[in-house]
């Protein structure tokens, strides 16, 4: 008799971000999951969100850092300038797959979550499902995902994303874009660079 056996997905990793060496541990898992993508695969930012909402705005401020950086290389879809959100996500990934053929995605995106979890930042394998906090149903993003749980969920959701610290938000969107910079200046090694790395910013 033969057994099959499914690997097992990897638990996302979860820290808080002021948490000692979290940039590092960070960097750290994101560079373990881009280790594995084939050459073949340009590697693209999705970062999801509006600079009309507070706590919606990690993803916008994430890109806006990543996509001023000379230093970071993969394309750049979502900053404060050009907001990726509800109305022109799907839009967005068409250009996306237009553009870099086969990419393998990150998403990253704001969320809410319980209170013990606020201001915990979440690496993980799988698609961020944008709109799930507020209902609404779009496009699924990214081969794996960063997170950022700005604020408690389960009440008035608009509302509290609308009420969501400022601050907390751009030190979160800060430590995240960091792990990223680290991530890739420690990966960019071990492929081509203009393979990994498609010179094509939008």
């Amino acid at each position: 008799m033969r057994f099959s056996f499914t690997p097992m997905k990897e638990a996302p990793l979860k820290l808080l971000y002021n948490e000692t060496q979290c940039v590092d541990l960070l960097a750290a898992r994101i560079r373990s999951h881009l280790k594995g993508v084939s050459d073949s695969r340009p590697i693209v930012l999705v970062c999801v969100g509006t600079d009309r909402s507070t706590g919606d705005s990690l993803g916008p401020l994430v890109g806006r850092s990543l996509d001023r950086n000379p230093s970071f290389l993969p394309p750049v879809y979502g900053t404060i300038d050009r907001p990726v959100h509800a109305m022109n996500l799907s839009e967005t990934l068409h250009e996306v797959h237009r553009d870099h053929p086969n990419p393998f995605i990150i998403g990253v995106d704001a969320c809410l979550g319980q209170l013990t979890s606020v201001g915990c930042i979440q690496v993980g394998q799988g698609p961020v499902k944008p709109g799930a906090g507020v209902n609404k149903e779009l496009p699924p993003v990214g081969d794996i995902h960063v997170t950022g749980i700005v604020n408690v969920g389960g009440f008035m959701e608009y509302f509290v994303l609308q009420n969501t610290r400022l601050s907390l938000v751009m030190s979160m969107a800060e430590v995240i874009s960091d792990s990223f910079l680290q991530s890739v200046a420690r990966i960019e090694p071990l492929r081509e660079r203009e393979a990994l790395f498609p010179s094509q910013k939008v």
